[in-house]
């Protein structure tokens, strides 16, 4: 899949597992966030197995040029989650917007889990 956007440059397509990466990056740089999972068991079991991928646990769809982005984390112990899921909203939008020059609608988090 791809996202399409135009400016004074010209038209420019972006591939989405890029833009997982630039969510995902942006994610765990945020305090209280310990990894992000995929929703299904299966994804998460060959992640032990091999290497991890990166952009894992991101969702992203493009509707109508406005992205959508589903993010599964698993928090650290102790911390606000609505705290953290609100600086996780914001940051992940801010640096999607940034990259993509593209609006981003929702940034949806679940809360898979809590670590120490």
């Amino acid at each position: 899949m791809l996202l399409t956007t135009s400016n004074k440059f010209g038209k420019i397509l972006i591939n989405a597992d890029a833009v997982k990466i630039v969510a995902a990056h942006a994610a765990l740089e945020c305090y209280g966030v310990v990894d992000l999972v995929s929703r299904r068991f299966s994804d998460n079991f060959n992640r032990t197995i091999s290497q991890t991928e990166l952009g894992r646990g991101v969702g992203v769809q493009i509707i109508d040029n406005l992205v959508y982005v589903e993010l599964f984390v698993v928090l650290k112990v102790g911390v606000n989650i609505e705290a953290v899921k609100k600086s996780l909203t914001d940051a992940v939008k801010f640096s999607l917007e940034t990259f993509t020059g593209m609006s981003v609608k929702r940034v949806h988090v679940d809360v898979v889990g809590i670590r120490v």
